[in-house]
C-alpha cells in the first residue's frame, strides 16, 4: 500500500504524513504492557522510571546502519507493526525497501501523581530540530508510534508543520515556544506520524494523570529516492504551470495545490524560498530536473 503521489507532495510541503489509529488495539496493548509493566504505580522520577526501562531491555539494541526490517525481526510487537501494510507502505514509498536503522528510544512524558506531587519532573521540552549536521537533499525519515490516545492535555509532540527545510542550529529556535500555525498531536491509539528528519517539534507539558508514551525510530534510505511511491498519478509535464497571480479559476492540479499551500508562520516574500526548497526536493524525489510548478525554478535558471 504505497503512498500516492499527492500524498507525496503533501509530504515534502509539510514535512509530515499522519496513519491514524493504523495500529490495532491488540498490538497497541501489547506494546503498553511491555512498557508499563516495569514502571508499577510507584511516584518514581523520571531517571528512575528510565533506570527500570532499560534493565527490563524493553526494547531491543540495534547498532546504527542495520537493516531496519531485518532488525526487528523476532521482536513483538514491533515486526507486526512495522509490517502493517500501510505502515510498510508509507516507509517503502520515503526510504525504500531496506532502509537502515539509524537509532530508536522510548519517550515517556510523565503525568501528573496526585499522591505525590513533587516527586516527578515534568516540563515541555524546547522546540529544535535534529538534524543540523545533515546537509543532504536526501533525507532520513522519523517515525513516532503512539500507543494510546493522546489527548490535549496530555501534551502531545508539538511541531511546525513546513519547518523541516529551513535549517537551523538545533536549538537556536528553543525560544520560540509558540509558532503561528504550529500543530499538537491529538490523536486515537495506534496513531503513526512520519516525519522528515528537518521538522521543527518538541514534546508538550502533560497535564494529565496518565503517562504519556512515544516510540520513535529513525530510518535512513539505503538507496536513491527518487520515484518510491505508487507513481501511476505521477505526471511530471502536466499541468505544472499554472497561472499565478492572476490564476485561471477552471484549472486544477492537486500536486500542485499541496505543494504551493503556504504555512501561517511564512512570511510574505521569504516565504517564497520555502517553495523553492520544495520544488527542489520535489525533482530529486521524481528525478526529473526539468519539473516545475508555478514557474518558480524555471524563472532563475536563464542564467547563460
Amino acid at each position: 500500500m504505497k503512498l500516492t503521489t499527492v500524498q507525496m507532495a503533501e509530504f515534502v510541503a509539510s514535512g509530515v504524513l499522519c496513519l491514524e489509529g493504523v495500529v490495532p488495539d491488540a498490538m497497541n496493548a501489547a506494546f503498553l504492557s511491555r512498557v508499563q509493566t516495569p514502571v508499577g504505580d510507584e511516584p518514581l522520577g523520571l531517571d528512575a522510571v528510565y533506570r527500570r526501562l532499560f534493565d527490563a531491555e524493553v526494547l531491543p539494541t540495534l547498532s546504527p546502519g542495520v537493516d531496519f526490517f531485518e532488525g526487528f525481526k523476532g521482536i513483538e510487537p514491533l515486526q507486526s507493526i512495522f509490517s502493517l501494510a500501510a505502515v510498510q507502505g508509507a516507509i517503502h514509498s520515503l526510504v525504500g525497501l531496506k532502509p537502515k536503522f539509524d537509532h530508536h528510544f522510548l519517550h515517556l512524558s510523565l503525568g501528573k501523581n496526585p499522591l505525590s506531587p513533587k516527586v516527578r519532573s515534568r516540563a515541555a521540552q524546547h522546540t529544535h530540530q535534529d538534524s543540523t549536521i545533515d546537509p543532504r537533499r536526501a533525507f532520513d525519515i522519523q517515525l513516532f508510534y503512539f500507543p494510546q490516545t493522546v489527548t490535549a492535555t496530555m501534551g502531545g509532540t508539538r511541531y511546525v508543520p513546513g519547518s523541516h527545510l529551513r535549517v537551523v542550529s538545533e536549538s537556536a529556535i528553543a525560544r520560540y515556544q509558540n509558532v503561528k500555525g504550529q500543530q499538537h498531536v491529538v490523536c486515537p491509539a495506534g496513531s503513526i506520524y512520519l516525519f522528515h528528519m528537518g521538522i521543527w517539534h518538541g514534546a508538550g507539558l502533560n497535564r494529565s494523570e496518565t503517562n504519556r508514551y512515544l516510540y520513535k525510530v529513525r530510518l535512513a534510505p539505503s538507496q536513491p529516492q527518487v520515484r518510491l511511491w505508487d507513481t501511476k498519478d505521477l505526471d511530471c509535464s502536466g499541468d505544472n504551470q499554472r497561472p499565478i497571480f492572476w490564476i485561471d479559476p477552471k484549472r486544477s492540479d492537486p500536486v500542485a495545490e499541496a505543494m504551493m499551500r503556504l504555512e501561517p508562520w511564512y512570511e510574505g516574500d521569504t516565504g517564497r524560498l520555502e517553495l523553492i526548497n520544495r520544488l527542489k526536493l520535489w525533482r530529486y524525489l521524481t528525478g526529473s530536473q526539468d519539473v516545475d510548478i508555478d514557474y518558480w525554478l524555471t524563472r532563475v535558471e536563464n542564467d547563460w
